[in-house]
């Protein structure tokens, strides 16, 4: 609920600081006393449009700030600020805060604040839904605003609206599923020629991951040795042959072999010989095994680079790698066997569908009946609190109209909408089309007490609800809002002393003139202010002792 709210340089206000309770919260004051003041200072904290003429003359800035405390937070608000980033903790209060900056003519700069961060003022119109209803002479929030109409009367019928948004959303995945399957389907059986034909030339040539490195690395094996041959061709020439220095070597060792036992030296000789030779043959063993390592067949280089091109241009062809092509295959087997196996498939989703669609309606039809009824009962119960607020000629009536199937959705296949009809014989219209501000205030109070715990904001406003009416139909308001107030927070702006007796809170708005200067006040009064103040509402300008009599018994029967 609402339990504070300041106010600085605001038209006629300098600084003022109310706290608010629970209850019913009447404020009263003479005409022009600047009880609009008040409710465009909480319509800056709630979104409404800024305006240089709200800032006091003199003073080139305004401020207004609402606090708001609540036991838990409406899953609504929650919502909001956790999609704004906002965190507010159980117990915490929200504040509001709106700073507006005169900015040369009608020019007006303004800055938002919930709990000292800044904010967008479209993020306070969205918290205001959960926050504030307000209704009056520009009444715009709340039950005139057909699009919480149905949730409203989904609430009052205790209706399973989660169970059909489950089967909706069921419903949806069904048949997103199908038309999925079936575009899968056409793409693939528009190309399953072509598919074919890949597939077929994939398998005849057959790759293998790791082939096309395999055969990279042979053929530059295979073109290395072909660039090699001639010098290999040579050197082995020169080292095998019968005059080749190895064969002179051995020839020598042979010799040397006979007389090394001659001398000593001669010996180191053959010693020194016999590892040149050693030498000599592992370097020939190393020039034959090179020489086969790099020979080369010119029709198998051939072939590997056929091979290679090949693999190379199909996985042109396919967009992938060479390595790639032997999955691309397993895709196209897959994509054929989905043509052959298809329409099985998707006879199964078909059927998933139409099942899910099936249970959608059946438990759309069933919440369809379930709101029929309700506002079967809820015009009744609208219809009887219209006589004793004097609108007994007006009738109520909930409109449940079946919507095209094109506009269903997770709230089922109905829109609801409160019609009224003040005349005989006038045509149904919506709440926002009825012309007398007083009147339609008055329909939301009936439609607000049929209603009773069904939902709303936190905090509900009456802006001079009794408007034209006195006697019996103002103390019949009066009741209606204490009995609203029992269980919340309501405030009412009221010029009818009946309805100012039922609160629990009053709070006097004043105006007075110091020289040039005029300002605005507002005090909670206490019970002899109380009696004093609606004693002044009875007679006038000059209080009778009989005003203060009926005042006392106005308060005592409250």
């Amino acid at each position: 609920m609402l339990t504070g709210l300041s106010i600085r340089n605001v038209v006629l206000i300098e600084a003022l600081d109310l706290s608010f309770g629970r209850g019913l919260g009447v404020l009263t004051g003479e005409t022009g006393a600047g009880k609009s003041i008040l409710l465009d200072s909480l319509g800056l904290v709630l979104g409404d449009r800024a305006d240089a003429g709200l800032i006091r003359a003199g003073t080139d800035e305004a401020s207004v700030t609402a606090t708001f405390e609540f036991a838990r937070l409406p899953d609504a608000l929650a919502a909001a600020l956790a999609e704004a980033e906002l965190a507010v903790e159980v117990g915490e209060p929200l504040i509001i805060r709106r700073r507006l900056r005169a900015e040369g003519g009608s020019a007006v700069g303004s800055r938002a604040f919930v709990n000292d961060q800044p904010v967008s003022v479209a993020l306070l119109r969205e918290l205001a839904r959960s926050l504030v209803e307000l209704h009056g002479q520009h009444d715009d929030r709340g039950l005139v605003n057909a699009r919480g109409h149905r949730a409203l009367l989904d609430r009052y019928a205790r209706a399973e609206v989660g169970d059909v948004a489950a089967a909706w959303e069921k419903w949806r995945a069904a048949e997103s599923a199908l038309a999925g399957a079936k575009a899968r389907l056409a793409a693939a059986s528009a190309e399953q020629d072509l598919l074919v034909a890949h597939l077929a030339e994939l398998a005849l040539l057959a790759p293998e991951v790791g082939e096309e490195a395999e055969l990279a690395e042979q053929r530059a094996a295979m073109q290395k040795g072909e660039r090699l041959s001639g010098d290999l061709a040579e050197l082995q020439h020169l080292w095998s042959g019968s005059d080749s220095a190895l064969a002179s070597l051995r020839s020598a060792s042979r010799r040397l072999d006979r007389i090394a036992h001659e001398h000593p030296l001669l010996t180191e000789a053959m010693e020194a010989l016999d590892r040149a030779v050693i030498e000599a043959s592992e370097a020939e063993d190393k020039l034959e095994k090179a020489a086969e390592a790099l020979s080369h067949d010119p029709l198998l280089l051939d072939r590997l680079e056929t091979r290679l091109f090949d693999l190379r241009a199909a996985g042109r062809k396919h967009g992938c790698t060479v390595d790639e092509l032997p999955a691309r295959m397993a895709e196209m087997r897959a994509a054929l066997d989905q043509i052959e196996g298809g329409e099985a498939s998707i006879a199964g989703l078909a059927r998933a569908a139409h099942d899910a669609g099936l249970d959608y309606r059946a438990k759309a039809e069933s919440l369809s009946v379930a709101r029929a009824e309700a506002a079967r009962r809820l015009d009744a119960a609208v219809a009887a609190e219209l006589a004793p607020l004097k609108l007994d000629a007006a009738r109520f009536r909930t409109a449940v109209v079946r919507l095209p199937e094109d506009r269903w959705g997770p709230q089922g296949v109905d829109a609801a909408e409160f019609l009224i009809s003040t005349n005989p014989g006038a045509d149904f219209a919506p709440l926002a089309k009825i012309a007398s501000g007083g009147e339609l205030s008055r329909f939301i109070l009936a439609l607000k007490v049929a209603l009773a715990e069904e939902g709303g904001a936190a905090t509900v406003i009456f802006d001079e609800i009794d408007r034209g009416v006195g006697g019996a139909v103002a103390s019949a308001i009066g009741e209606r809002l204490a009995r609203l107030a029992s269980a919340g927070q309501l405030l009412a702006v009221t010029h009818s002393p009946q309805v100012a007796a039922r609160g629990t809170a009053h709070y006097l708005i004043a105006k007075s003139s110091e020289g040039t200067v005029t300002r605005t006040s507002v005090v909670q009064l206490d019970a002899a202010g109380r009696q004093e103040e609606i004693a002044r509402m009875l007679s006038g300008a000059e209080i009778t002792p009989e005003a203060r009599a009926q005042a006392e018994r106005l308060l005592e029967q409250a």
